[in-house]
């Protein structure tokens, strides 16, 4: 199974982080919640920062504002994470390019888009 990090995690139900949590719950992903304002979502304990995911992290979906996420760029570029989505509203080429040059598979989508029409898999 793998494991799917979400920054940005929320309880909120007009969130699209927590849609996205529910619909990948729903397609059999073990997901990570990230949040540093809430203690568990949907149920499932959050880490507070992505240095917190112990073990390997096939996809980061993002859900941070990007004068917010300069803030984990480190981190993401250290952490063991194959692929980081920046979901539409989240993207900053230069932050973008730092994760890139780390060894991380970069791209610019929606992760409800990709998980709807089955292409979340094929990247």
């Amino acid at each position: 199974m793998k494991r799917v990090a979400i920054l940005g995690a929320s309880n909120k139900k007009t969130r699209y982080s927590r849609m996205a949590q529910e619909l990948l719950v729903e397609n059999g992903y073990d997901v990570v919640p990230i949040s540093h304002r809430e203690e568990n979502v949907l149920g499932v304990k959050t880490c507070r920062t992505v240095g917190e995911v112990t073990g390997k992290i096939d996809t980061l979906t993002v859900y941070v504002n990007p004068k917010h996420l300069a803030g984990y760029v480190d981190e993401i570029a250290q952490a063991d994470i194959r692929r980081v989505i920046f979901n539409p509203g989240t993207e900053t080429e230069p932050l973008e390019k730092q994760i890139r040059d780390s060894g991380k598979f970069v791209l610019e989508a929606c992760t409800l888009v990709l998980l709807k029409t089955g292409q979340f898999d094929k990247s």
